[in-house]
């Protein structure tokens, strides 16, 4: 009842009486009253007016399920939200849903983390109140193998989303990583549980760095935030709204093809590595090469000195630039 009063009073911008709120909810005066209640008490200014009814006047940086139900325009994504204080770890808490039959789309959100993850293990540090901290579950048809393009679909979502609500020139370093004026604002851990050649479940994790003011000192020259970015505080629920509907939109692209066949060239345009000469960093090797752009299966194809091509799989080496983190 909560999402669907604000909801509405959203859509409006101007007072809504209450009759109105009865008529289109079918529901009491009571009701409603309790419903508003609730929003304020959840930190939404409501102002009330005799013969006039209710109008929001401001909202919370909140990432409450009511919040993010009334803005999201999405047909699966988020259709259930968990919303934590703090958690271990938001893919966690999808992988124990899951587990348990949590449906496609289920997002679990914090915020704040006490065992956030980055790749290969690394901690991810997650500060209450400063980002978005969030995981969802996928349950995709398709093979271990062609499921390395969903890093590369998540990171579309939410390239798209920050170009989309703030104007920022949102780039990707391959695969996954955004970069902002060659910093790194976002990171993406996909992990998958399988059976044989079948996904049993897909948890894609993401952590945005949104109203961050300060970083550790170990990251401060390679990190950045919205905030950082663009000068003001930055509504985090908006973010997520905007990415739920990118990556829905890529991500049946995705599903129809099994690859990355027609999302190429759209992905590509927002490759910071393209044309770049990179590094080609594994265990006892570092190559240097120049980054072409992607094949359909999403590897990375690189262009040695002599014009030899080859194509790198995520996971198996890190890219990162020749003179610098990108």
């Amino acid at each position: 009842m909560k999402e669907k009063v604000l909801s509405i009073l959203k859509e409006s911008g101007g007072y809504v009486s209450g009759q109105e709120l009865c008529e289109r909810l079918g529901v009491s005066r009571t009701a409603v009253w309790k419903a508003v209640n609730a929003l304020k008490e959840s930190g939404y200014e409501i102002e009330s007016v005799r013969n006039r009814g209710y109008k929001l006047k401001d909202s919370p940086d909140v990432l409450l399920a009511e919040e993010l139900h009334s803005l999201l325009k999405t047909e699966w994504f988020g259709r259930d939200i968990l919303y934590f204080e703090t958690v271990d770890s938001t893919n966690n808490e999808i992988k124990r849903q899951a587990e348990h039959g949590g449906r496609e789309g289920l997002l679990a959100i914090a915020e704040s983390q006490s065992a956030g993850r980055g790749r290969h293990g690394r901690m991810w540090q997650s500060p209450a109140g400063s980002g978005i901290w969030m995981s969802f579950l996928l349950r995709p048809d398709i093979t271990p193998e062609q499921a390395a393009g969903i890093t590369l679909v998540a990171a579309m979502g939410v390239a798209a989303a920050v170009r989309e609500e703030l104007g920022l020139p949102a780039q990707i370093k391959w695969p996954n990583d955004i970069v902002v004026n060659g910093r790194k604002l976002t990171g993406i851990l996909v992990e998958l549980s399988t059976d044989m050649e079948c996904i049993n479940y897909v948890a894609v994790g993401i952590g945005i760095n949104v109203n961050n003011d300060s970083f550790p000192e170990e990251i401060r020259d390679k990190a950045t935030s919205l905030f950082a970015e663009c000068g003001h505080k930055v509504s985090r629920s908006r973010i997520v709204a905007s990415f739920g509907k990118h990556f829905e939109r890529c991500y049946k692209i995705f599903m129809e093809d099994k690859d990355m066949r027609r999302l190429r060239v759209e992905y590509e345009a927002a490759l910071v590595n393209k044309n770049a000469e990179v590094m080609i960093i594994d265990a006892d090797t570092e190559k240097r090469r120049r980054a072409l752009g992607i094949s359909d299966s999403g590897e990375l194809i690189v262009e040695d000195a002599d014009g030899n091509t080859e194509n790198i799989r995520a996971g198996e080496v890190s890219v990162r630039g020749v003179y610098g983190y990108t």
